[in-house]
This record gives structure tokens, C-alpha cells and sequence, in this order.
């Protein structure tokens, strides 16, 4: 681990049994609240990308809302949020994908990936990988070319990196 990426982990606080017993939340709160650690995060996001490379980067919901738009402006790129389904107000496209017990459905605006954009996915965490997965293949039907994944945590044992097809999956800190 670097020094920038020690400083990251030291704003990331453990939450025991959160949401449900058994599960360790990695709180990044104190992160955010924090100028210097929230800037570092944000360029560590984009840092394997040049400006200019990147025509969109969608964020999946909810805290990736706050990462990709910061992320997106340093790229000089657009910003779209995939959403759970019924969140967005236009016509939209989805995918479906299993969770543990049962299903999910992520979104995004019917025109919000136009054909042959270089797409960047961003999110704060990848853990079993199912909804970074469904994105990335709505990003591939409607067109997009999918450049990369980008994510501040990677929670490594729950296996979500082998759910990720594609070119350059990058996290920016591995737990």
C-alpha cells in the first residue's frame, strides 16, 4: 500500500453489522467530509485515463453519483447515472441481474449512451460485482465502448472482479 492509498483507508471507517448481522460496512463518509482525502480519491479514480480519452462516464447508483461527476469533469467528459429500476423520469433501457435472494434491475436513459462513446463505469465499491456487471453489458447494447471500471473499494473475497468482463477494471484500494 502507498502513502495515498494509506491516507484513503484511514478515512474508511468499519461499521460491524451493518446492514445486517455479519456484514462489516466500509463507511466512507469521513472520507468525503474531508477536501484533501475526497479530491486524492477522485484522482486515483481517473488517474488510469487522459483527459480527452473518456466521452462518458456513468455512475451507478447511489454512491457513485458522488464519485463519477468529479470524475467525469477531470476526464473533460459527460456524466450519466444508472439507476435501480423506476428511479429515472424519461424512457429508459435496462438490465436485469441475480442478487443473493432474488433480482435487481439497473437503468439508464434511452439516449443516455449514444454509439460508439468511450464509456468509463464508476463506483465507490465492488463487491459480488452483480449490478458493475449489468451496467457494463447496458452500456455494450446500447452501443457504448466500455473503456474501463473504475471503483474506490474492491472487497476481494466476495469475488465481484470475475463477474467483470472487459478492459482495465481498476480499484483504487483492495479489502
Amino acid at each position: 500500500m502507498n502513502a495515498k492509498q494509506a491516507q484513503l483507508t484511514e478515512k474508511i471507517r468499519d461499521v460491524p453489522d451493518f446492514p445486517k448481522p455479519g456484514i462489516v460496512f466500509k463507511d466512507i463518509t469521513p472520507l468525503l467530509q474531508d477536501g484533501e482525502s475526497f479530491l486524492l480519491a477522485c484522482d486515483l479514480l481517473a488517474e488510469p485515463y487522459e483527459p480527452g480519452s473518456i466521452d462518458l462516464v456513468v455512475g451507478i447508483e447511489s454512491r457513485g453519483f458522488i464519485f463519477a461527476p468529479p470524475v467525469a469533469l477531470r476526464l473533460g467528459a459527460g456524466f450519466a447515472p444508472a439507476r435501480k429500476s423506476g428511479k429515472l423520469p424519461w424512457k429508459t433501457v435496462g438490465e436485469t441481474y441475480q442478487l443473493e435472494y432474488g433480482e435487481d434491475r439497473i437503468e439508464l436513459h434511452q439516449d443516455a449512451v449514444r454509439a460508439g462513446q468511450r464509456v468509463l463505469i464508476v463506483d465507490d465499491v465492488v463487491a459480488t460485482g452483480g449490478t458493475a456487471a449489468a451496467t457494463a453489458k447496458l452500456v455494450r447494447a446500447m452501443g457504448g465502448e466500455l473503456v474501463g471500471q473504475s471503483f474506490l473499494i474492491e472487497i476481494g473475497f466476495l469475488g465481484g472482479r470475475e463477474l467483470l468482463s472487459g478492459p482495465n477494471v481498476h480499484t483504487v484500494l483492495k479489502f
